[in-house]
């Protein structure tokens, strides 16, 4: 019924089901889990998203969390009570919450620390393990190189305890001004948390010619998980399905199958910023089985 060498993997919340082959995806003693992001469904509810998630074989969401989105630091409790009963009936993890702050940005640390705040509480409350936050700083504005790290890297230590009494881990993300590890690494060296990390966009790094050995060799000590994703070139970031691209997805998960990394995988495809990108439930299958072959050639 199945190709030689697959396996039947019962996807998260979808019971016996016969009908999904899923190659085995082991790297190292343990398997490696996918998510999606909510950036690539803009605006669909909870539900749905937990369906596709489950339906397709996905072990977990990463939630967009801004106010045009169903979950956003703005709901009331009892819609996290809702918004979380849903993922764990389906058996969808949440990965993670997915916010704007910016860091590294010039202004007064209050409005920042404060919006960190919210978003950990609102991972807390829904059982994420990881809160997402950008860079953000202003070269253009005269926001020097060495200001922007010690602003973040400040900003950064002043919110580790409030992550580290709520159990999440807030993830500064390879993105806009340090858009490589060798940047984020500026900033995650001097917090020196447990609870302050990174997240590695692995489009970005290589826009910023970072070489995929490279970025891992800098942000392996703090990484909390991968974002993957494929683009047309270096000057057409249109999203695209997975190995359709100019991204070197299969150097990336070979790095991380070498090293034996088995954390998460989450497809970011940025539907909300390109209205007339493929929708991406027609897509999900058809990457998580790339996403599966690259890591079974890895291994």
């Amino acid at each position: 019924m199945f190709p030689p060498g697959t396996t039947r993997v019962t996807p998260p919340g979808v019971g016996n089901r016969e009908d999904v082959p899923i190659d085995e995806r082991r790297v190292g003693s343990d398997d490696m889990k996918l998510a999606f992001s909510t950036l690539g469904v803009p605006g669909v509810p909870v539900s749905e998203v937990v369906r596709l998630a489950a339906g397709h074989g996905y072990h977990g969401v990463e939630l967009r969390a801004h106010p045009e989105e169903p979950v956003h630091p703005g709901i009331g409790s009892a819609e996290r009570d809702r918004v979380a009963a849903g993922f764990k009936a389906a058996g969808v993890e949440i990965l993670g919450i997915a916010g704007y702050v910016k860091v590294a940005a010039p202004g007064d640390d209050g409005p920042v620390l404060d919006e960190i705040r919210d978003l950990l509480d609102l991972a807390r409350d829904l059982g994420a393990p990881f809160v997402r936050v950008f860079p953000g700083a202003d070269p253009d504005g005269g926001q020097s190189t060495e200001e922007a790290d010690a602003v973040a890297a400040r900003r950064l230590g002043a919110a580790a305890e409030d992550a580290a009494d709520r159990g999440v881990r807030v993830l500064l993300e390879t993105h806009d001004s340090h858009r490589t590890g060798a940047d984020a690494i500026r900033v995650l060296g001097p917090v020196g948390h447990r609870n302050v990390g990174a997240l590695w966009d692995v489009m970005h790094t290589w826009l910023g010619g970072e070489q995929p050995a490279e970025s891992y060799a800098a942000l392996s000590p703090f990484l909390g998980y991968v974002q993957v994703k494929d683009i047309a070139s270096a000057d057409d970031t249109t999203p695209l399905p997975l190995g359709a691209g100019a991204l070197p997805l299969g150097e990336c998960l070979e790095v991380l199958t070498r090293k034996e990394w088995d954390g998460w995988l989450c497809w970011e495809y940025e539907k909300r910023w390109y209205e007339t990108a493929a929708p991406l439930p027609e897509l999900l299958a058809a990457g998580r089985e790339h996403l599966t072959r690259l890591l079974n050639e890895a291994a």
